[in-house]
This record gives structure tokens, C-alpha cells and sequence, in this order.
């Protein structure tokens, strides 16, 4: 399983859930996460993967779905750092 984590300073404030459900429709996105610091308003972004899953047709994915949705029609934060993990273990 692979784990992407990606840090948000600030996390978007829009409704988010178009990202996970853009995600979702490629096989093998387990589960994604958004999670959010209400102090700082800086927030994670954490999904996890079957090994096999080509990260890159997810970014692919949120992309046409953002472009269909006209997100990027306004200025907008991006991550200030992703990282993909291998998971090792999990309970």
C-alpha cells in the first residue's frame, strides 16, 4: 500500500469532497483524508493506495475535474509539500 501525504499552509477553505470523490474513481484509491488544524487553518491531505495505482492518473483525475468544475478559475493554494510512503504496517 502506498500512503500520499500532502501539506497544506493554508487548506483550501472551498468544499472539498469533489477532490476525494475525483480520486475515488480510479481503481485502487483506498481512502483519502482531509485533515484540518482549526488554529492555523493549515491542513493535510492523506490517501492511500493498492501498490500498483500510477499516482499520477489520480492527479490526472482531480485535474479534468477541477477544470469541469471551474476551480481553477480563481486564485487557489497549492501544497506545500506531497510525499508518497510506503505503508509497513497498518491496524
Amino acid at each position: 500500500m502506498i500512503a500520499r501525504v500532502a501539506v497544506w499552509e493554508p487548506m483550501p477553505d472551498d468544499e472539498r469532497q469533489w477532490v476525494i470523490d475525483a480520486a475515488k474513481t480510479v481503481p485502487g484509491v483506498l481512502k483519502a483524508y482531509h485533515l484540518l488544524d482549526p488554529a492555523t487553518v493549515n491542513g493535510l491531505s492523506v490517501a492511500f493506495f493498492d501498490d500498483d495505482v500510477d499516482v499520477t492518473q489520480v492527479k490526472s483525475a482531480i485535474s479534468k475535474q477541477a477544470i469541469e468544475i471551474g476551480w481553477n478559475d480563481v486564485p487557489r493554494p497549492s501544497p506545500v509539500s506531497e510525499t508518497l510512503y510506503t505503508v509497513i504496517r497498518s491496524g
